[in-house]
């Protein structure tokens, strides 16, 4: 039945009430079967008295009542009908006065249902209307409270559980991005001031020449690639973070050798002795976002290297797994620190004025973690670092399973680093 009200305390106290109600007119018409069923027209007579009577009728030579001629059986049936009459009128008296009676009683059950229902529903919403309050209190510079629900591990304390679990994730998540917003900012803000320095320079230097011009021209020429380049990674960063809206098959395979052959002027200009063993590694994921991965892994091995330095790529299948892993020499990294290399624009050992945003290993961090991915990253003895990007082997039907819209807590799952 549609009930026109919408407040959950109203539609719990009809429900409740009429359940009352409905179980109290059961109970009613089954007591009225019951009476009804009973016989009528019983007459239930002691037979002691009735042949006491009937002998002494008959040894004085009468018939009950003293009639000459009828037989005292005779007289008895008379009795017995007048009896059974009486009887079925006593019964439908019964039954009328118990339809009557029953429908009062179901009109006092009606009023005290509705007063238990409200009572009832009051008291299960009450948790409800507690948790709405603190949520509703709760506000992005309040994050940090919790409902912290007190009571029974029921359905109840579940929810409060899992909605405090939620505002968790939201605080971690909310945190991070400010955190990343104000590094992001403090990235652009670098190249801008010196970018500003250098036009007010040029600009009151009185003995300036071509010269002077063209080699500033030259150097704020380059101060804009590197605000391309953070403009660039804090995009990609944003559609990784975005979830995976297409999938398809690839290979880590050919990818891997893209992004040497996109890297090798680089590596060339630095000595760099770079060496690929490749081999087949399907996984099923969006190609524009993990080709962006296996760059940035490849990428980040050259330009944190020392001159004449080796890097390491491969690819290959491994305990169910399509894996990436890139390895190379460079200043040593505590191990202790590795995994601030995956905070946004944290620099371990790095200049800021390298010329690269520090954004390389945050993306490949946000794409894995798109792609349920797990990374491992480890400081190498002789310097430098190794990571490896571990890919669930799905196909596109497993995809079909599980696909479902990424959501924010999912950039608080948890993608191991070791």
């Amino acid at each position: 039945m549609h009930l026109p009200s919408r407040r959950a305390g109203v539609r719990l106290t009809l429900l409740y009430g009429a359940l009352l109600v409905a179980s109290g007119a059961v109970l009613l018409a089954l007591t009225y079967l019951l009476v009804l069923r009973f016989p009528a027209d019983r007459v239930l007579v002691d037979g002691a008295e009735a042949g006491m009577g009937a002998g002494a009728d008959a040894s004085n030579g009468r018939s009950g009542g003293g009639v000459p001629g009828v037989r005292p059986a005779a007289r008895s049936g008379d009795v017995f009908a007048r009896l059974q009459e009486q009887a079925s009128r006593q019964h439908a008296d019964q039954l009328r006065e118990l339809l009557v009676q029953s429908g009062v009683a179901l009109a006092v059950m009606l009023v005290v249902s509705a007063v238990l229902g409200r009572l009832v529903a009051r008291r299960v919403l009450r948790p409800l209307r507690t948790m709405t309050g603190t949520v509703q209190r709760i506000s992005a510079h309040t994050l940090h409270e919790r409902l912290a629900l007190q009571g029974p591990a029921d359905e109840l304390k579940e929810f409060a559980d899992t909605v405090d679990g939620l505002i968790g994730r939201l605080e971690g998540a909310l945190h991070s991005r400010r955190r990343f917003v104000a590094d992001a900012a403090h990235a652009l803000r670098a190249p801008l001031t010196l970018e500003h320095t250098l036009l007010r320079e040029t600009l009151t230097d009185r003995d300036a020449t071509a010269e002077t011009f063209r080699a500033s021209s030259e150097r704020l020429l380059e101060i804009s690639r590197r605000q391309a380049r953070i403009l660039e990674s804090l995009l990609a960063l944003a559609g990784s973070h975005r979830g995976l809206v297409h999938r398809e098959e690839l290979d880590l395979a050919p990818l891997a050798e893209w992004a040497l052959h996109i890297a090798r002027p680089e590596s060339e200009r630095h000595g760099l002795r770079v060496s690929a063993a490749v081999a087949p590694a399907p996984v099923t994921g969006d190609p524009a976002l993990v080709q962006r991965l296996v760059s940035c892994l490849v990428d980040n091995a050259v330009a944190h290297n020392r001159p004449g330095g080796r890097v390491e790529i491969t690819t290959a299948v491994r305990d169910g797994h399509a894996v990436v892993s890139v390895a190379n020499t460079g200043d040593p990294v505590a191990p202790e620190q590795v995994h601030r290399l995956f905070q946004p624009l944290r620099r371990v050992g790095r200049t800021a004025d390298d010329g690269h945003p520090g954004l390389g290993l945050v993306i490949v961090h946000a794409i894995a973690l798109a792609h349920d991915a797990v990374i491992s990253a480890r400081a190498r003895a002789d310097g430098g670092l190794a990571v490896e990007v571990a890919f669930p082997r799905r196909t596109v039907r497993d995809r079909d399973l599980r696909k479902g819209a990424d959501d924010i807590g999912q950039l608080d799952k948890g993608t191991a680093l070791h």
